[in-house]
């Protein structure tokens, strides 16, 4: 479909591409990847015939339609949103407005019966063509797009205008979409989707009947969508087959072979230098000297990418808080009229690792200004809990920055005497270096920012920490950085983040905002995702087996606030989008399948691992607790308050219950990773 020959492209003296040869095929679903600069931008724009190379050319196969989204600066005026989004069937549309005007031009009797024949042969082949275009069908396949995407019904004939910078960046998406050009070009898609509208383009992206060509910083997304990777950088581009984990796999194995070949390499024209110094001068070896300086000549050194800096970072230390974190009490906020949460009670331990889940508009934010203090609520109380050292990052942290401080003084700003050594590792992993710490922060971009304010936040200790939606405008390698941090964190941990990967390594309770109330779900995003498929599932009877009777037992369920239950049984697999298998290929459905299997299984291995650790610490959490109540219960005069002792010896009984059930559960999962 399109082939990229002698391809090359240069800024100034930097050179991005370097006659490059490159093919994408129909089907093809192709994740660009490669270090900040390498050009994915630049290609895209390229394939999509914004920029021009600076020489060799791209050959586009006949009727070929090309579709890009940016990654911002689009908006729209003028229209409503249904109205905005339908543009994208311009020629339909002009189709039944002219169809429309010989349907008024056929009721004029007035005129000659040439005339009407001429207009009816026309108004037929319009008729023909506009049912083929499935013209009828537009406002349908408009409104599925735009609620896929995450726009409500109310928000169909809102003018576009009033719509924010993300939402305008949905609307440009939808657009596209509903073009179906025979290539997409995406750039950083998944940038203002939340997670419903994220697993949506997934779906849709698998099933899209063209070739799609993207970049992203969702890895879970890269994984779940493309079907090869293409790598830029040492100017040219390799192709690996598979998704991104694959890739990283594959990617790795060719560097060693690389550097193993370069250090080959390099030892042969040493021993060849070495030859030539000692023997530079004897008239007995001036042939051998002088062949091998023609060999030396003639060699090409290997090239090796510059390994990708890996920063591991900790929390500076911070005592623990008190078992109860966080409590809220009827909570409830309106703003303008709008209540967006009433009446919510939400509990947090110490030691949990909570995402808030909802589309965008639900509420998420504002239950983390009211988890946070930030905000007062309008009704309710909020309790904090003993000794919470807390750290809140809001959404617009990277706005709070002082402008006219450079990245490094915000830095040691913040920072106490222990951790000024790690401020230059730190800006190094959330790619800061060189002259880039001396920046003032009012010129930074909004993407470098956003960096820093994270980059800023690993410095300040706390045993509590509140981040919404931390993750945007982070690349993969600064990601990484995050991410292992907060893995090695030991206190309570409350997120909100629309990338996928991210809160499944993280999230082991799952709150899920919406409709002013919130549901808690005690376990991980993929068992939450396959809790919430069950329950929309229809209810059927099913008769009971043999040898059990109306007694047979059921799934358990868990109560929550507002008279909610979520079943807390069930398989811990993972729920997504399957891809959709190309046709006339052998053995390509079964080798879809096997990996599609073999990634639920890891998945599934390492939610395992995780609810494992999860539950040996509140096993030794509760035994301690058990041990207290035991010397208690020992000591002298315990029994002499007898209501005093009542109240211990319920509470011990009530522990040792508990210890039992969590033992249990720890048992069933160890046998299930033996099982697998």
């Amino acid at each position: 479909m399109i082939q990229l020959s002698g391809l090359t492209k240069a800024f100034g003296e930097r050179i991005l591409l370097d006659n490059v040869t490159w093919t994408v095929n129909a089907g093809e679903r192709v994740g660009l990847c490669g270090p900040n600069g390498a050009g994915k931008t630049t290609l895209l724009r390229m394939l999509a015939g914004l920029d021009e190379p600076d020489a060799g050319h791209i050959v586009r196969s006949t009727g070929l339609t090309v579709g890009y989204l940016p990654q911002d600066g689009l908006a729209h005026s003028g229209r409503s949103l249904i109205e905005e989004a339908s543009l994208a069937f311009g020629p339909l549309l002009e189709m039944r407005a002219e169809i429309d005007r010989i349907e008024h031009a056929l009721a004029d009797q007035t005129r000659a019966e040439g005339e009407y024949e001429t207009l009816l042969v026309r108004y037929h082949d319009l008729s023909e063509a506009y049912r083929q275009g499935e013209g009828h069908n537009i406002e349908l396949r408009v409104t599925q797009v735009l609620e896929g995407l995450g726009f409500a019904k109310t928000d169909i004939d809102k003018p576009a205008e009033t719509f924010s910078g993300g939402w305008q960046m949905r609307i440009a998406l939808a657009k596209l979409l509903l073009v179906r050009p025979t290539v997409l070009l995406l750039d950083e898609p998944t940038n203002h989707l939340d997670l419903d509208a994220r697993n949506w383009l997934e779906g849709y992206l698998n099933a899209y009947p063209g070739a799609v060509i993207l970049v992203s910083h969702d890895r879970f997304f890269l994984d779940a969508v493309v079907t090869r990777v293409a790598d830029l950088s040492l100017r040219t581009i390799t192709d690996y087959v598979g998704n991104y984990s694959k890739y990283l796999r594959d990617r790795e194995a060719d560097l060693d072979r690389l550097r193993k070949a370069k250090q080959e390499q390099d030892d042969e024209v040493a021993r060849m230098r070495a030859f030539i110094d000692r023997f530079r001068y004897q008239a007995t070896k001036a042939a051998q000297v002088q062949s091998r300086i023609k060999m030396l000549e003639k060699v090409v050194p290997i090239e090796v990418p510059p390994e990708r800096k890996r920063v591991r970072f900790t929390f500076p230390a911070c005592p623990k808080s008190g078992r109860t974190v966080i409590a809220l009490e009827g909570i409830g906020k309106q703003y303008d009229g709008h209540e967006v949460l009433r009446d919510v009670s939400l509990h947090v331990e110490r030691g949990d690792r909570i995402a808030l889940v909802a589309p965008n508009g639900a509420g998420k934010s504002t239950l983390m200004r009211m988890l946070s203090g930030a905000e007062a609520p309008d009704s309710g109380e909020r309790h904090l809990g003993h000794q919470v050292v807390m750290q809140y990052f809001a959404q617009d942290e990277a706005n709070r920055l002082p402008p006219d401080a450079t990245v490094y003084q915000v830095m040691e700003v913040e920072s106490s005497m222990a951790m000024v050594p790690a401020i230059r590792n730190i800006l190094g992993g959330f790619l800061f270096s060189g002259d880039d710490i001396y920046k003032r922060a009012g010129v930074l971009s909004g993407g470098e920012r956003t960096r820093l304010a994270v980059a800023r936040m690993l410095l300040k200790p706390a045993n509590t920490l509140l981040l919404d939606e931390p993750t945007n405008h982070l690349d993969l390698d600064s990601k990484d950085v995050l991410l292992e941090a907060l893995e090695d964190f030991g206190g309570t941990l409350i997120f909100v983040s629309h990338d996928r990967y991210f809160v499944d390594r993280l999230a082991n309770k799952i709150v899920v905002v919406g409709d002013g109330t919130v549901e808690v779900y005690p376990g991980t995003y993929e068992q939450f995702l396959w809790s919430r498929q069950e329950r929309a599932r229809p209810r059927q009877q099913d008769p009971a087996p043999a040898g059990r009777g109306a007694g047979a037992a059921r799934p358990s369920t868990e109560t929550r606030p507002h008279g909610r239950s979520v079943d807390t049984n069930g398989p811990k697999s993972a729920v997504g989008a399957s891809s959709p298998k190309a046709a006339g290929k052998p053995g390509y459905e079964d080798k879809k399948r096997a990996d599609a299997e073999d990634r639920r299984k890891r998945r599934e291995a390492q939610g395992r691992a995780r609810r494992i650790t999860e539950l040996e610490s509140r096993i030794a959490d509760r035994e301690g607790q058990v041990k207290e109540l035991e010397a208690q219960m020992a000591a002298e005069g315990f029994y002499d308050d007898r209501s005093a002792a009542e109240t211990v010896i319920g509470r011990h009984q009530t522990l040792m219950w508990e210890v039992g059930d969590l033992m249990q559960q720890w048992e069933d999962l160890q046998a299930a990773d033996v099982a697998e």
